[in-house]
């Protein structure tokens, strides 16, 4: 039995389903039972649903797992709090096998997201479990935000220059590559960076959406400040603003820029590329 912490979300989901396919039996620990039906359809054959700081909740997820993949909420606050519960519980239970969800260079401490992360592998480190660490960068799906003012207006909007480069990722593969490790042996105490695309400007990626909608797409980068207050709009925490308002001018000053040489030998095959990405979501938004 291999459990996915954090399955109610969109990379919860994602790993499920891969597993689902590669006839891993998984276990989906969520925080509401509302998610239930959607993650039996996509291969959980257990749903547990808790909250990652109650132990006895933990303890229920854990009990009889052969392996965990653990994903926190994005941009959480509790990432190193929930980790090390986490620790606790899977060692405990005698678990003897985690898999962590971390981040590309998690190494960068203005980014305090990142920071949290690589603070998790250094408890991971010294945890005694047998350990892999996958380093996702961007998810192209990030800029399915903007596709209905692509589609509308051919803009691209981002809260960084459009000259700012970043490598992305298609959160299919990086589900893919999770489910290969964790049903396949050889991948103990090994960190690797899954990126799917060299450094791309945000002109490129825009250029690349025009061609998959069959029409003038342009980048436009938009004011922190402006972002905040459209963030503000939509409900946005304080904490997750102000993380996120410091990813943007870090990745305006260098950009997030990964290699996809590792991801493509963990999949045998090369990754999406950003263009069959967007081809596919063309075909299937049309």
């Amino acid at each position: 039995m291999i459990l996915v912490t954090g399955a109610g979300g969109k990379t919860g989901k994602a790993v499920v389903k891969a597993l689902g396919a590669r006839g891993a039996p998984v276990r989906a620990f969520v925080r509401s039972l509302a998610h239930g039906a959607d993650l039996n359809t996509m291969g959980a054959s257990e749903i547990v649903a808790g909250e990652m700081d109650d132990p006895d909740a933990l303890l229920r997820a854990v009990r009889g797992a052969e392996a965990i993949y653990h994903i926190c909420a994005n941009v959480s606050p509790h990432e190193i709090a929930f980790a090390k519960a986490l620790i606790t519980a899977a060692t405990n239970a005698g678990v003897p096998r985690l898999v962590y969800h971390s981040v590309l260079h998690p190494q960068i401490e203005a980014m305090p997201h990142h920071w949290n992360k690589l603070r998790v592998e250094e408890m991971l480190l010294s945890s005694g479990l047998d350990i892999t660490i996958l380093q996702p960068t961007a998810y192209m799906q990030n800029s399915l935000a903007e596709w209905d003012r692509m589609v509308v207006r051919g803009i691209y909007r981002v809260p960084y220059p459009v000259e700012t480069r970043l490598s992305l990722v298609d959160l299919d593969d990086v589900a893919e590559a999770a489910a290969i490790v964790l049903t396949n042996r050889g991948h103990s105490s090994a960190t690797y960076e899954l990126a799917g695309t060299p450094p791309l400007s945000q002109i490129e990626i825009a250029e690349t959406f025009g061609r998959a909608l069959n029409k003038a797409v342009r980048a436009e980068a938009e004011g922190v400040e402006t972002w905040d207050k459209r963030a503000r709009c939509m409900g946005i925490a304080d904490y997750q603003r102000e993380t996120l308002i410091k990813m943007f001018r870090a990745y305006a000053r260098n950009g997030l820029r990964g290699n996809p040489n590792v991801l493509g030998w963990l999949l045998g095959r090369p990754p999406t590329s950003l263009a069959a990405f967007a081809s596919r979501t063309a075909s299937t938004q049309a």
